[in-house]
């Protein structure tokens, strides 16, 4: 059993083993349905940080599905945090630790940091560090309207962090962030935001779905049709429904609608957030990397059996909805780019561009631009499951980045071949590096090269890869 007293209180975890102690489900605030959070400054009884705490109120999804999570304890009641830190006798004089500071993904409208892939352990094996994982309001509890509640709750969770984070062996001035999808979108709208300055000193976003920080507009848009499907007629009504009515009226909400990504997401110039999250975050000189996978939008393709029989029109329709009667031109361009594609795998090649690739250009080379260290990767590795149909989907490069391999149902995912060893060792030290550094072993992205690293079985350094598509992308910006 592993014990820490701080001037906080007194936390009881779980020795894992000799080397690493994990302290699981520790509340870091407390927040009435759409209220800011409140920070825990002080625990008066002894903290049992032996599991993991609830997560936030969610429509399940297939990743949930696949991670195993469906069935994990849900409460409004969600903002907990959790710790593994390598163990240290109480006589030992040790140097505080890099911390790093995991925000997980699922379009902000499910998953949690209870997931098995994002386990810490394996990383603070390996780099002797400190990793925090927190949870954070979801959907209508999170993001309804503009009050960007689940990011004040991600904020609130590095304060706790610069409050508590030493009793625990890491180190307050020196915490990286980390996330993939939603979780990687927060980590950039995290570096732009004016409150958590002092808090965070780099950060480093996977496959951030960067698209889904909307408007003011979109937020309103959203915020009437959600009311709508919950026959409300203001918030103040929404305060009065259970939270199985909450649900039943998001999964409602996501029947037939036009645009997922923008119903419950961070809204610029909301809450804690600039107008220009990109300009912002080059104004702030975080250090960034960002990284997208090469095949990003599979991962949706598959799950959809009508994708298998779309037809070359109706393929062609995703290309003119953005690129008009230039459509059949760029059509032509990802052809000879993505040779041997089917129809759907064009579609998705194109998504993925437009959904996270365009995005991820466009704000390093504004960080770029305002001199802000910025680093690019490209991961490329293709899962054989399904007979390949996956490619180097969304979400394939998570259990590489926390080296956990042998997580529940990872090989369902990534096939098991050994030589997949070798990728998680490459990405995990990276991160691990730039936790410590604030560098990694490839030159930093700028307009005049633009140095990319693809992460593969063999890694190569690339100087502006598939400049023709990502030109395509700076006209309709």
């Amino acid at each position: 059993m592993a014990t820490i007293l701080n001037s906080s209180g007194q936390f009881c975890g779980n020795d894992l083993d000799d080397e690493i102690s994990e302290f699981l489900g520790i509340q870091f605030a407390t927040a009435e349905r759409f209220a800011e959070p409140k920070d825990v400054l002080t625990y008066k009884d002894l903290v049992n940080a032996q599991n993991f705490g609830a997560q936030s109120p969610q429509v399940p999804g297939f990743m949930e599905e696949i991670l195993q999570t469906k069935t994990m304890p849900v409460d409004e009641n969600c903002l907990y945090l959790n710790v593994w830190t390598p163990r240290t006798s109480e006589s030992s004089v040790t140097k505080l630790k890099p911390v790093l500071f995991w925000i997980h993904g699922g379009a902000y409208t499910n998953g949690t940091a209870a997931t098995s892939w994002y386990n810490g352990a394996s990383l603070v094996r390996r780099g002797d560090v400190v990793v925090v994982s927190i949870n954070y309001r979801l959907g209508p509890f999170g993001f309804l309207g503009d009050n960007n509640l689940g990011t004040l709750d991600q904020i609130s969770a590095l304060r706790w962090v610069q409050r508590n984070i030493s009793a625990f062996g890491g180190d307050p001035s020196n915490v990286t962030i980390f996330g993939e999808s939603a979780g990687g979108s927060s980590v950039v709208a995290l570096t732009a935001s004016p409150l958590t300055t002092g808090l965070i000193t780099k950060a480093w976003a996977m496959s951030p779905s960067l698209r889904q920080l909307r408007t003011k507009d979109q937020a309103n848009v959203a915020l009437e049709q959600y009311l709508n499907s919950a026959e409300c007629k203001s918030i103040d009504e929404l305060r009065g429904l259970t939270v199985a009515q909450m649900i039943d009226a998001t999964a409602k909400f996501f029947v037939d609608l036009d645009n997922y990504i923008s119903t419950f997401t961070p809204t610029v110039g909301g809450a804690g957030l600039p107008l220009d999250i990109y300009r912002a975050s080059a104004d702030s000189g975080i250090p960034l990397v960002v990284g997208t996978n090469h095949d990003e939008n599979r991962l949706w393709s598959v799950f959809h059996p009508e994708s298998l029989t779309i037809t070359n029109d109706a393929a062609l329709i995703f290309y003119e909805n953005v690129f008009g009667s230039d459509a059949k031109r760029v059509w032509d361009i990802y052809s000879r780019h993505r040779d041997n594609h089917s129809l759907s795998q064009m579609v998705a090649a194109f998504q993925t561009d437009e959904n996270f690739r365009a995005p991820a250009w466009e704000l390093c080379e504004t960080r770029s631009n305002g001199n802000s260290p910025s680093w690019m990767y490209w991961f490329t590795w293709c899962t054989p499951v399904f007979d390949g149909a996956f490619g180097s989907c969304h979400a394939l490069d998570l259990p590489f980045m926390f080296d956990n391999l042998n997580a529940s149902n990872v090989e369902l995912f990534t096939g098991d071949n050994p030589n997949r060893q070798q990728i998680a060792d490459h990405l995990s030290t990276e991160v691990l590096a730039f936790a410590k550094s604030g560098e990694v072993s490839w030159p930093k992205y700028e307009t005049q090269n633009r140095s990319t690293l693809k992460i593969d079985l063999d890694t190569e350094l690339l100087t502006d890869p598939e400049p023709e598509l990502r030109e395509l992308w700076t006209t309709v910006r």
